[in-house]
């Protein structure tokens, strides 16, 4: 399953996709990962999560991305959630041209058992149509 918390900046998405992680590591149920572009919010998550700033693994294009999740998906089979903060930046593509990303990733979803949350610094109103149906 794919959510995305969508916003224009300083709506709060950061503080909700956090939220969401130290309560789904609450439950502990599966493993969870919490995505970043950087270590801004790396005290804020709790110790249970594995925190990844993906700024340190050199990301540059939405297939490398996508090699990215792909990657941590296949070293720990016990993955159930995988946080995004800064979508946008991390993906690196035009959101109007992402749905073979989110066809993707459905993928990943449905081999690997795993859920995406994603926040996304975008009016909800001017998403794609294809990502509106994952708004939260």
């Amino acid at each position: 399953m794919i959510q995305i918390i969508a916003g224009l900046k300083g709506s709060g998405k950061t503080k909700r996709l956090i939220d969401m992680t130290n309560a789904t590591a609450h439950e502990g149920t599966s493993d969870v990962i919490f995505l970043d572009d950087d270590n801004r919010y790396m005290f804020d998550i709790d110790h249970k999560v594995r925190f990844i700033n993906a700024g340190d693994y050199h990301v540059h294009t939405p297939e490398m991305f996508i090699g990215f999740l792909s990657g941590m998906l296949s070293q720990n089979f016990d993955v159930g959630y995988i946080f995004i903060d800064a979508f946008k930046k991390l993906c690196k593509t035009d959101l109007n041209e992402a749905s073979w990303l989110f066809e993707s990733m459905e993928e990943l979803c449905s081999k690997h058992s795993v859920n995406f949350v994603l926040s996304v610094s975008e009016d909800p109103e001017k998403l794609p149509e294809f990502m509106r149906k994952y708004v939260i």
